[in-house]
Parts: structure tokens; C-alpha cells; sequence
């Protein structure tokens, strides 16, 4: 049986890599520190944010402190 080789087009291969990949290594990073860190990468919502949630991450964007 005669094997094939088969070359990714380069269309593919200039394809950035993905990006949940990078981010889910540096959630790891960052919680192998011990940071608390929630995730907001991905969801399906069935229901509207409650304002305390929205108001305490309006909070948290405008903390220069949350920017390092």
C-alpha cells in the first residue's frame, strides 16, 4: 500500500493560530499564580445580567488597577 503526503494549502497555513488556544494557556498561567479570575470568554445567557453584576464589572473595567 502506497502511502500519500498530504501539504496543508497555503491559504491554511497562513491562518493565525486560534485564538481560545492563547487564551486558555494564559488562564492557566494566570491561575497557577493564584489569581482570582472569572471568565467571560464564552457563554449562552438565557437570561438578562442582574444590575449588581454589571455595576460591579463597570467597577472592575475602570479600576487602572485591573490593567496590569
Amino acid at each position: 500500500m502506497k502511502m500519500l503526503r498530504v501539504r496543508a494549502s497555503q491559504r491554511l497555513t497562513s491562518l493565525l493560530p486560534y485564538l481560545f488556544v492563547d487564551l486558555d494557556r494564559k488562564k492557566t498561567e494566570v491561575a497557577g499564580r493564584s489569581v482570582d479570575l472569572t471568565d467571560l470568554g464564552v457563554g449562552d445567557p438565557d437570561m438578562p445580567t442582574p444590575d449588581y453584576i454589571i455595576q460591579a464589572f463597570k467597577e472592575a473595567v475602570i479600576d487602572p488597577m485591573n490593567h496590569t
